[in-house]
């Protein structure tokens, strides 16, 4: 009778590891220019891409990926933690994607169209691919990741989705469309709201485990450091970062925490995850040599030019830009995105719990 039991147990607890433990099935990413893997260049990059060209991608894969690093992301990291392939694009015809797809592309937004109709800054936006339209191409895939609805609501529910972050290019079209950065903190709410209704829609289709990334502290990036750099002290915090940018980012990241609550206590049965990428980019920015970096304010790879080493006329991947010696000892890479290494740490803090609430592999 013991051995039976200790039969029992063991099966049991193997089949809660294989949640518990984190042994997913898949994952599935949405997002924007922090998570696509190739979405946008599926078809042939867009006239102007800089991230098609060196030495985007350099330090990983030895060539360009379309992805705007020097080498992986966080969900590329997540994807090798798990034992899965790297996520293909979503776009990728005739792939199979069983074990995850992503469907993140680059200039994603939060809100339709329409959203930025109404603010008159619908110039602003690419809008390839807002939040809406990717779960729509989720749902196209489905029939061939899991078959029929009840096949996929269980093979969705041993598999990780990320959604996000969504969010930093709405901010952006209202920033770069001439609206302060406290009238953009009008739109949190409203903003916040379409991404809780993405966790649901996705619940809704089967899932389980969903991580929702808040956004970054923009005012430490150098594209924001280089274009609203400004003569006033006082608009600055002890780190360098403006504080009216972070302040927005902050703003977001508060009512998205408490959107995650809400929905946490709505769907007991999901384990529904915050991962703080805010905190932890802004620790990186504190204490720099804490996390193996000599830079954080300045771009790795650019012309040279200006303190921050970002001029939107000469962007890395442009004539004349060039990528620093060693881009892991850099926290920012573009001016606008990570390095490879910032992207590991950041990944490993998800995992672990150090900056995701509750932990990915708890």
């Amino acid at each position: 009778m013991a051995a039976r039991l200790a039969v029992v147990f063991l099966a049991v607890s193997s089949a809660f590891l294989s949640v518990s433990g984190q042994k997913f099935n898949a994952i599935f990413s949405f997002g924007d220019s922090m998570s696509d893997t190739g979405n946008l260049c599926v078809n042939g990059p867009p006239a102007g891409l800089t991230l098609t060209q060196p030495p985007y991608g350099e330090t990983f894969f030895g060539r360009a990926t379309c992805r705007c690093s020097d080498g992986r992301l966080v969900v590329d990291f997540l994807a090798e933690k798990f034992g899965l392939p790297l996520l293909k694009p979503s776009k990728q015809g005739g792939a199979d994607f069983k074990q995850g797809a992503n469907m993140a592309i680059i200039g994603a937004t939060t809100m339709d169209s329409g959203f930025f109709q109404s603010l008159g800054i619908a110039d602003k936006i690419w809008n390839n691919g807002p939040l809406n339209t990717q779960i729509q191409w989720f749902q196209q895939l489905m029939p061939s990741i899991c078959g029929s609805t009840q096949a996929c609501k269980s093979y969705l529910s041993k598999s990780l989705f990320v959604l996000g972050e969504f969010g930093g290019n709405d901010y952006n079209a209202q920033i770069f469309g001439g609206y302060t950065p406290e009238q953009a903190s009008g739109q949190s709410a409203t903003i916040v709201d379409a991404i809780g209704k993405g966790v649901e829609q996705l619940i809704s289709l089967g899932a389980m485990y969903v991580v929702v990334p808040g956004v970054l502290p923009v005012g430490c990036f150098p594209i924001y450091l280089t274009l609203y750099q400004t003569s006033n002290a006082g608009d600055y915090d002890q780190y360098g970062c403006l504080k009216r940018f972070n302040a927005l980012s902050a703003q977001h990241n508060s009512l998205l925490q408490s959107k995650v609550s809400s929905l946490q206590s709505k769907y007991p049965g999901a384990r529904i995850m915050y991962a703080d990428f805010y905190s932890h980019v802004y620790d990186m920015v504190k204490s720099p040599g804490s996390y193996g970096f000599s830079t954080n304010l300045r771009a790795c790879c650019g012309a040279g030019g200006g303190k921050y080493n970002y001029q939107n006329s000469a962007r890395c991947g442009m004539s004349g830009a060039y990528a620093c010696s060693n881009p892991s000892s850099s926290l920012s890479w573009d001016g606008i995105h990570l390095t490879e290494a910032a992207y590991k740490k950041i990944a490993d803090g998800w995992v672990s719990g150090a900056y995701c609430h509750p932990a990915i592999s708890a």
